[in-house]
């Protein structure tokens, strides 16, 4: 089964300058055949274009929604999956993985010595204490 993959592009808003072309319709078909030869070059085939709707901000918290043309273009995909397609036994040039020796038995950590305890509701009047446990000198 053939696989494609696809890339759209945006198609062009204006014309182009181009040698023998004087109307906006002549330069604008002129813009689109070179959007469409440079994906030509890369293996890209023209498929479609596409009017679809593209919601955006406007302002802070509105939205808006502008219709966007956009030319469709897709080439075979690199088979990048037939090595997987093989079974791991059937091929043993490919090193499979193992397990890594570890410990018989895993211990728990030790429990907390003491429990803990609620924090003050407010800290108004609380007695400021060192670690030592001993009052600070003011």
């Amino acid at each position: 089964m053939q696989r494609y993959e696809y890339k759209v592009v945006p198609a062009p808003q204006k014309g182009i300058k181009a040698k023998g072309e004087k109307t906006a319709e002549g330069r604008f078909a002129a813009s689109v055949e070179q959007v469409l030869n440079q994906m030509g070059q890369d293996g890209w085939e023209y498929q479609r274009a596409e009017l679809l709707p593209s919601e955006e901000r406007a302002g802070l918290t509105g939205s808006t929604v502008n219709w966007r043309n956009v030319l469709v273009f897709r080439r075979e995909a690199e088979d990048t999956n037939a090595s997987s397609q093989i079974p791991p036994e059937a091929d043993e040039s490919v090193s499979q993985a193992k397990p890594i020796p570890g410990p018989d038995a895993v211990e728990a950590p030790a429990p907390i010595a003491e429990e803990a305890k609620e924090p003050p509701l407010s800290l108004k009047g609380a007695e400021r204490k060192t670690e030592s446990g001993e009052e600070p000198q003011s």
